[in-house]
């Protein structure tokens, strides 16, 4: 077994980890440029969201075809080529603001830089899972906390610095982002990486399962199927985990998208004499805070679901913002609306800190990576629905828009909670092998967890 001492610093592993995912997480600070864009160029609400939408679709539809192929080509290339492509995106974004092309501008922050940021997405979780079998829900949680993070880093620090260096030039900025935050991805893409085979911390000893051999066996035969891909995915259960996952991102990530002006129209009802560059700065500054939820956010509901349960949090989750997407319809005080924000972005994050944990509860450690990652489409779906249902409400309602997005994103969510109830997290069973336990006249055995087969799984 390899020495601690012959391998790389765990730990500044870890931090590299951290680093790529505040790059990447740089996307959510979205918001602060959108109206920007429609006052500079004169493109629509609509046409300028589209840009968001197709950066987080492929930035989903990425990270499922990484997380397929994480284990075939190893973390570091896919975090290097991730990095590459992700300041590639916006140069050819910068590029387009130079020309005035909106379609380059698809191709360059939309498609390659969304590829760029799906690619280095997946990779540092499963790093640092097999560097930290010891804490790895501290790790997990910290390194997810990056991602939420970087929008409160580019919209505090970079951003508003570049665009006073920049004389408020969006092509430049652009350009100088994509120097910045591509070198610094580049960076720690290069430390990602797995441990050598069999590698242990210092004084770490796996845990052995509880309960009789009976269970064990039958655990670990489970957890050892070799079936193909399509057994796990047509099954009703994974269908549902999708659905449960795809709503609760699009009512964060419709907010995501809109915070900044959403927020300046608030502070325009109860304040109009407000100057806009005030506005601007009060929408920053909501962008920044949020993203500090969206981060810890991810920590505190991974804590919740170890002691609630999976499936209970993501109820917990949907009926409490249910509430706040309600208040949020006719709240006209800009500091019970910020408030209420974090509190929603909190919850997106949320989301997707437990998911991993749920996905893992139910298909096994083994399928983990692949099934994530391709229910990571659902970030994709959601990342076109939710910005677009907002920017078409913005464009042909501009006056009713605020009232009609919180009640699609009340809609939403209680399609959500609605569906919550047809999911489970007990451990999955493919119907092939249930179906030949009571062939043979078995009585099956209990469930690694030692709970009953649910209704779900026969």
């Amino acid at each position: 077994m390899p020495s601690c001492d012959r391998v790389p610093n765990r730990w500044v592993i870890a931090v590299m980890c951290t680093l790529l995912q505040v790059c990447l997480g740089t996307v959510y600070a979205w918001s602060f440029f959108q109206p920007l864009l429609v006052d500079q160029f004169r493109w629509s609400n609509t046409q300028t969201s589209w840009a968001f939408g197709l950066t987080i679709f492929f930035l989903g539809m990425s990270a499922a075809w990484g997380g397929i192929n994480l284990n075939k080509m190893g973390p570091r290339k896919l975090a290097i080529t991730g990095g590459v492509l992700f300041g590639t995106g916006y140069a050819l974004a910068a590029l387009a603001l130079a020309v005035e092309s909106l379609v380059l501008f698809y191709i360059g922050y939309g498609a390659v830089a969304g590829i760029g940021i799906g690619l280095g997405y997946v990779t540092p979780m499963a790093t640092v899972t097999k560097w930290f079998p010891d804490k790895k829900g501290l790790l997990t949680g910290i390194v997810a906390m990056g991602f939420g993070l970087g929008a409160f880093v580019l919209s505090m620090i970079l951003a508003p610095f570049l665009m006073r260096v920049c004389n408020e030039n969006l092509a430049t900025v652009f350009g100088a982002l994509g120097v910045i935050l591509g070198a610094a991805a580049l960076v720690s893409a290069t430390f990602v990486r797995n441990p050598p085979e069999g590698y242990r911390p210092t004084g770490y000893t796996p845990a052995r399962a509880d309960g009789d051999s009976e269970s064990d066996a039958y655990g670990a035969a489970i957890e050892n199927l070799d079936l193909p891909l399509k057994e796990y995915l047509v099954a009703g259960q994974y269908l549902m985990l999708w659905i449960l996952f795809f709503l609760n991102i699009t009512a964060g990530i419709s907010i995501i998208s809109f915070q900044s002006p959403l927020y300046q129209e608030v502070w325009k009802l109860s304040d109009p004499t407000l100057d806009r560059s005030v506005l601007a700065a009060y929408g920053a500054t909501l962008i920044a805070v949020s993203s500090l939820f969206n981060g810890f956010g991810r920590i505190f509901w991974g804590g919740v679901s170890d002691w609630l349960g999976r499936i209970n949090t993501f109820r917990l989750l949907l009926a409490t913002q249910m509430v706040v997407f309600g208040f949020l319809m006719t709240e006209h005080n800009p500091w019970i609306f910020a408030i209420l924000v974090c509190y929603v972005l909190s919850c997106f994050g949320g989301g997707f800190a437990i998911m991993p944990s749920f996905v893992m509860d139910v298909y096994g450690e083994k399928r983990m990576s692949v099934i994530y990652g391709i229910i990571l489409t659902a970030w994709s779906a959601a990342g076109i629905f939710g910005p677009m249902m907002v920017a078409g409400l913005k464009d042909n309602y501009p006056d009713r828009a605020i009232i009609y997005s919180f009640l699609l994103g009340v809609f939403v969510l209680g399609l959500g909670f609605a569906v919550s109830f047809l999911v489970n997290d007990d451990r999955f069973i493919p119907r092939r092998i249930l179906l030949q336990m009571f062939a043979h006249e078995a009585t099956p055995p209990r469930t690694p967890s030692d709970r009953p087969l649910s209704r779900h799984q026969i």
